[in-house]
């Protein structure tokens, strides 16, 4: 009995082909196309003697035929634009006993009608793709340069200055400086002024991402390492940063467990997914930041010394504006023309008295706390000049401080009550202005009451309790 395609007579088969694929097109090992049926041609706009024995990417627009003829590695349900649109096709390389002979390719669309109904069920999920694709590459990007790092004083000009002499170099960089400094300013600005700057750049803060989801985050994982891992595996921010610049941020809390593993992908410049087997090769500048005396955790043993000494190729101090107050003019300016932005306003300045009172505060928070002041201020404000009721209670109380520092108990004759009346009791001035205190902290750590109690110098249980009694959420 006869059996396999010898059974079929042979005028079939053409049918055949073009029952079971619609359009199909065969090229060999050069990539010439020796067969294509009407269907292709007719959805390509050509015909089958013009189409014949050309080259198959002159036919087919951003065809990938040649290349499946020339790699023997085959491509399934691969996007295809084509025609202002998107096909799926499917290409695979022919080989004859044992040898590759060229190559296949078929478009998965039986009809114009089946392509439509096709198109208008996915083509939005392309758009979104496309969309996402964007927005992530786009996050990726450092947002800052050196200009945009404003003032003056000479720490400040000094810290910025290294910064930039340095940033053409492939070096660990380590910023040291208090919480709302600006380091991760820094970071952006070093990234954008080197080598590297057209390539990805990955910020993560170590404090804030629960310890057993830390090593997932940096190195990734394979499809199947946990309960709840997502299909195919992910990349880790080591992958996501390769060629460009990883930014450590908060290097201080990262876990010891994590630091000889963060030591190890350093000096090996290679990563091993959580779950998985081999090792990924990787090229990335580290740049790191803390507001912790790492030199300190060292002796306690609380930071591997070998990690800081990886880590502390160049260190960079950054001045906490307290010890840059010159600088407050200036960037009061800088800020006040972003916020501008976010509320659709302009022209808003600062009077005297505001200036005098923000070079008076010790500014526990830094910048953040500055634009902070100045955010809530233009909430509050009516015309286009910040004044001294339009500060929060814990900066117009900077007023009663210093008169109460030049007025003495002899010369001051004229009653208290002339100048604050009704006069609130001590207890409830002192209940105010440790709750405007309170929230002014949390507004500098966005919410962090660890960090905020931090900043008070309280305890953490303390701290907790006063929230309740203010009822501060």
């Amino acid at each position: 009995m006869t059996r396999g395609m010898e059974a079929i007579p042979a005028n079939w088969h053409e049918q055949i082909i073009n029952l079971l694929a619609e359009r199909i097109v065969v090229t060999d090992r050069e990539g010439i196309i020796i067969y294509i049926n009407e269907a292709y041609c007719e959805f390509l706009g050509t015909t089958v003697e013009e189409a014949i024995n050309r080259p198959v990417q002159d036919v087919i627009e951003n065809s990938r035929m040649h290349i499946v003829a020339k790699t023997g590695k085959k491509e399934l349900a691969a996007l295809h634009p084509i025609n202002g649109s998107e096909m799926i096709a499917n290409r695979y390389p022919l080989f004859v006993e044992g040898k590759l002979v060229g190559a296949l390719g078929t478009v998965m669309f039986r009809s114009p009608e089946e392509w439509r109904m096709y198109k208008t069920k996915i083509q939005h999920l392309v758009e979104e793709l496309k969309y996402y694709k964007t927005k992530v590459e786009k996050e990726l990007k450092s947002k800052y340069y050196f200009q945009d790092l404003i003032g003056s004083s000479q720490p400040f000009l000094a810290a910025k200055n290294l910064a930039e002499r340095i940033s053409v170099s492939n070096s660990s960089v380590l910023l040291i400086g208090e919480s709302g400094t600006g380091k991760e300013l820094f970071a952006h600005a070093i990234h954008n002024h080197s080598l590297r700057s057209s390539l990805p750049f990955v910020a993560i803060n170590c404090a804030s991402i629960p310890e057993h989801l830390l090593e997932s985050e940096l190195f990734g994982y394979d499809d199947g390492a946990f309960t709840g891992a997502k299909k195919g595996g992910k990349k880790g921010q080591f992958e996501m940063a390769n060629n460009g610049t990883l930014f450590l941020d908060e290097i201080g809390d990262m876990p010891l467990s994590m630091q000889s593993k963060l030591l190890r992908v350093l000096q090996e410049k290679e990563v091993q997914r959580v779950g998985g087997q081999k090792s990924i090769p990787v090229d990335v500048r580290i740049i790191a930041a803390t507001h912790r005396d790492l030199e300190k955790m060292v002796d306690e043993g609380k930071f591997r010394r070998d990690l800081y000494y990886r880590l502390n190729v160049i260190k960079i101090e950054i001045p906490s504006l307290n010890k840059r107050k010159e600088d407050i003019k200036l960037i009061s300016m800088g800020l006040l023309k972003k916020l501008e932005r976010k509320f659709f306003r302009t022209g808003i300045e600062i009077s005297k008295e505001v200036e005098q009172r923000l070079m008076e505060h010790s500014w526990p928070g830094n910048i953040r706390e500055l634009e902070n002041v100045l955010e809530r201020a233009i909430n509050v404000l009516d015309g286009q000049t910040i004044e001294v009721f339009h500060l929060p209670l814990y900066l117009r109380e900077l007023e009663l401080q210093s008169s109460s520092q030049v007025d003495s108990p002899v010369a001051d004759t004229k009653p208290v009550g002339k100048l604050f009346s009704p006069i609130p009791s001590l207890k409830e001035t002192l209940a105010q202005v440790e709750k405007e205190a309170i929230i002014n902290a949390l507004t500098v750590t966005n919410g962090n009451k660890q960090e905020a109690a931090r900043l008070l110098e309280i305890g953490k249980t303390r701290f907790y309790e006063k929230c309740k009694l203010y009822d501060i959420k």
